[in-house]
């Protein structure tokens, strides 16, 4: 059971001119004279006030977490909404959050979460067990609800029950044992206050869009919306009901602002930061002979944080399905058949030529990637996956092997039908890293006869290809990652809302989806972490071999910090800025009392 220190304090009512009210009288003057104390020693702390300047390449595409499968929405909804749980940076372990404790039947499959007392939306609304309730059974569990959580949620096939014991309790009923439940917790918790008439309505999938009314969305983050630019800016403030407190018993957040501006490119992301117009760089490989040298004279710290915990890779598009508006097949015949051919695939991998790719683009700060997980998630890694070194003899082996050839001399291959080898490769043109990768490949596959089309694109209009349109060849892509592999069960399940490469199929297409059908559920179940270990080493095994995403090359992770932060905390998950609330600007000046505490 997981269980926190909690001071809690009862309402007073005013009765009449008692002992006892008079007594009531003296404590509330006592808590009135120690919240002003608190004030008074926040206030000399100099702690409160400022802002941390961000840089993002993408307006976001909505502000709706639970509808949200790109980072350009995420990264500013995260300091916005929680979940009962949450997890330890450096542990890697659930502890409370909304929650504060809960507790567990003795066969796993019934949990109760018990919410803080005295929680409150930004708007000032109390948040109750209804909120919870209407987050999974209104939006996660609605099949009118596009979502990824719901792959999450969904376990062996059966929904997790949701049931409201009282306006502070919550019962969980588990269909069958769930090892990373607790971890799962950290799902998003929405207001139903807000959102409900949207619901009622039909009209939820519309809800919290760009074009929203800044004060309609509200969380019980540490910061709130109170501004969005398009094309130039989304500035949040500090949440004024937000529940977290400092170990000294501080308010937080301590800073009043969190702005992300919104640029073209990387590459001005960089002139920035060297400008000082932003407080923090997500540096890439090749920006580390400019920036380290620099790290005293501009007064910043480069942070090397290891591996990337995501993924980069090509993923070519399988759909099988037919276009409901046009009656047209999303690809044609035989293009499909190439790209369902796992021939074609590896001959692809064997084109993809990792060390020029960490030389070149990431100036030799990077690692070769052959599995959908990261080394960086630890216990979990498999690094006894098939790997595919840079071997172009081999590719065009597997080629010729499916019956291509350069028929008429052109420099193109061609399939058995006279069809030239052709197809369109895209990549987010804000992402210049990407945009050099995807170039490396185009050329080696060109050198094999394949006619690559180029074509850069903005990186939601990317996303909507991806997931909504269909309309795609190759894309070169990356996907942020886990310490958990269930939590990519959105893009491995053969019904997952991001199961790319033939999403959201009513049946496994083929033996070997089918059979990662059957490892997340088992390794869902599985409480033995050996056991656990053993399903996840062969799913990213069987991705491997079967090749649905053509692994590229990881990053490190370095960013650089301006040194005017205080409690500047990096962990292996999270990053630099994962205990935003407790960050601090070190030369800010004390604020006045009005940033001392809730109002």
């Amino acid at each position: 059971m997981g269980k926190v220190k909690v001071t809690k304090y009862s309402g007073f009512i005013k009765e009449g001119t008692t002992g006892k009210s008079l007594l009531c009288l003296f404590v509330l003057m006592c808590m009135v004279f120690s919240v002003a104390q608190g004030r008074d020693r926040m206030v000399r702390s100099g702690r409160y006030g400022g802002e941390l300047i961000l840089s993002t390449t993408s307006d976001p595409k909505s502000f709706n977490p639970i509808l949200a499968k790109e980072t350009s929405t995420t990264a500013i909804t995260g300091v916005m909404f929680e979940g009962l749980t949450t997890i330890d940076p450096f542990t890697l372990l659930a502890i409370p959050n909304l929650a504060e404790k809960w507790e567990s039947s003795s066969d796993g499959l019934t949990w109760s979460f018990h919410l803080r007392p005295g929680l409150r939306w930004s708007d000032g609304y109390p948040l109750t067990a209804d909120d919870v309730i209407f987050t999974f059974n209104d939006l996660i569990f609605n099949p009118r609800v596009p979502n990824s959580s719901r792959d999450i949620f969904t376990i062996d096939g059966k929904p997790v029950k949701v049931e409201k014991v009282d306006d502070l309790t919550v019962r969980f009923i588990l269909p069958v044992k769930f090892a990373p439940f607790l971890r799962s917790l950290g799902q998003e918790i929405l207001p139903k206050h807000v959102l409900s008439s949207f619901v009622a309505a039909g009209k939820f999938n519309f809800a919290w869009g760009i074009d929203a009314d800044i004060k309609s969305v509200v969380g019980t983050g540490p910061f709130r919306l109170v501004q969005y630019q398009p094309g130039q800016r989304v500035v949040l403030g500090r949440n004024p009901f937000y529940w977290k407190m400092s170990k000294e018993g501080d308010f937080l957040p301590y800073m009043d602002k969190l702005v992300f501006l919104i640029v073209p490119s990387l590459d001005v992301s960089l002139l920035k930061f060297m400008e000082g117009a932003v407080d923090s760089y997500n540096m890439r490989g090749m920006d580390y002979p400019l920036l380290k040298p620099l790290e005293k004279k501009r007064d910043f710290t480069v942070y090397d944080q290891g591996p990337d915990m995501g993924s980069n890779f090509i993923v070519l598009n399988q759909n099988a399905g037919t276009n409901e508006k046009t009656g047209k097949p999303f690809m044609a015949s035989y293009k499909l058949a190439w790209f369902q051919d796992v021939r074609f695939r590896q001959a692809i991998a064997y084109a993809v030529d990792k060390k020029r790719i960490i030389e070149i683009v990431k100036n030799g700060l990077g690692y070769p990637q052959y599995s959908p997980e990261s080394p960086s998630v630890g216990f979990f890694y498999c690094d006894q996956v098939r790997k595919y070194d840079y071997d172009l003899a081999k590719a065009r082996e597997l080629l010729k092997e499916m019956g291509f050839e350069d028929r008429n001399k052109d420099g193109v291959l061609e399939d058995k039908d006279n069809h030239p080898l052709e197809f369109n490769l895209y990549a987010n043109a804000d992402n210049t890293e990407r945009v050099d990768i995807a170039a490396i490949i185009r050329n080696d596959l060109e050198s094999l006869g394949m006619r690559v089309n180029f074509q850069l694109v903005e990186f939601n209009t990317l996303v909507s290809k991806l997931t909504s349109t269909f309309d795609w060849d190759a894309i070169v892509l990356g996907l942020t990652g886990s310490m958990d592999p269930h939590f990519g069960q959105n893009v491995w399940l053969s019904s997952g809302q991001l199961h790319m490469w033939n999403p959201k199929q009513k049946e496994p297409a083929t033996a070997w989806e089918k059979r990662l059908d059957e490892i997340f559920a088992l390794g869902a179940q599985e409480l033995d972490e050996n056991k656990r270990k053993g399903y996840y080493d062969e799913y990213q095994k069987i991705i491997a071999d079967e090749t649905p995403m053509i692994y590229t090359a990881l990053s490190a992770r370095l960013t650089a910090v301006r040194n005017r932060f205080g409690n500047i905390k990096p962990a292996l998950y999270g990053g630099v800025f994962h205990n935003l609330e407790e960050i601090y600007i070190k030369s800010e000046s004390p604020m006045e009392g009005n940033h001392a505490g809730k109002k």
